[in-house]
């Protein structure tokens, strides 16, 4: 088992910028993949952004590349999303997720583990 933990979220106004962190404990992460996914009200979980804790390769949607940024710390077994030139339409519960092996998958179905999620909300 893998327990996720995430905090950071809040209200911004559009153009600012937050990060999200999420904490993992339970079973090693070093052969996992974490990846961050948001919801929206009345829209399906969309993902967002995924790491390899082994390597820190990177994968992202491509609604947030070149804004958002996802990285690890290996000491803290922590993984974060740095938020920036955030938009209204960023505004959405974001979930943290794991899946055990290396592969960088974007489909929602393909990650076993889930935090309870922490709210973004932009500001126009």
């Amino acid at each position: 088992q893998v327990q996720l933990v995430e905090s950071g979220g809040g209200l911004v106004q559009a153009g600012g910028s937050l990060r999200l962190s999420c904490a993992a404990s339970g079973r090693t992460v070093t052969s996992y993949t974490l990846g961050w996914f948001r919801q929206a009200p009345g829209k399906e979980r969309e993902f967002v952004a995924a790491i390899k804790w082994n390597g820190g390769s990177t994968v992202y949607g491509d609604s947030v590349k070149g804004r958002f940024t996802i990285y690890r710390d290996n000491a803290k077994i922590m993984v974060y999303l740095q938020m920036n030139s955030l938009k209204p339409e960023d505004t959405a519960a974001y979930y943290c997720a794991a899946r055990g092996g290396l592969r960088l998958l974007t489909v929602r179905d393909e990650y076993d583990y889930w935090g309870q999620g922490t709210q973004v909300t932009v500001s126009s």
